[in-house]
């Protein structure tokens, strides 16, 4: 996967911000992070990715529920909040970008079709949960999935008040 423009404009307005980013992936299998790995300056607001294809390591690694997972699949909205906040939690970043959904060919036992994807972005503890219905095979279902998970990120902190950005960035002050 070839660099990207919103890749590389989440790379810099992170960095001209002073931010840092994770990514907790499942059917994309590490897409995003190389996305971001493309732009140069990523080290900046990049430090550690998760690659969680196996239940077990969703939750041995970004804390999510097997309750969750049993009650909802684990190609959900809930799950995909789970993966990015404990994303964010585990890096300890400011913002989260989790993916879980059937790649293809097939689907979920449960009958939902693939392409069917889920995204979570977690931003200052702030979360944000899509899904998507993406078509093509399964390269092109990850492919897609990754660039829609990095735009969902890049709109997200494009859409932060200014004063989020002095909040951050004045962390640890004393109150007047």
């Amino acid at each position: 996967m070839t660099e990207f423009a919103d890749a590389k404009e989440l790379v810099e307005l992170l960095t001209e911000k002073k931010m840092t980013v994770t990514a907790a992936e499942s059917c994309t299998g590490g897409l995003i992070a190389a996305t971001i790995v493309d732009v140069p300056g990523a080290s900046n607001v990049l430090r550690e990715s998760y690659v969680t294809y196996a239940v077990s390591s969703k939750e041995k690694l970004l804390g999510v529920s097997p309750g969750t997972v049993a009650v909802h699949t684990v190609v959900s909205a809930e799950v995909a909040e789970e993966m990015a906040k404990g994303a964010a939690k585990s890096a300890g970043a400011d913002l989260a970008i989790a993916v879980t959904g059937y790649a293809g060919p097939d689907g979920g036992e449960d009958g939902t079709p693939a392409g069917t994807v889920f995204i979570g972005v977690v931003l200052f503890g702030q979360i944000r949960v899509c899904r998507y219905r993406f078509e093509g095979d399964r390269r092109s279902v990850r492919e897609q999935a990754a660039k829609a998970a990095i735009s969902m990120a890049l709109e997200d902190v494009k859409a932060l008040p200014v004063c989020a950005f002095a909040e951050h960035s004045l962390t640890g002050a004393k109150p007047l």
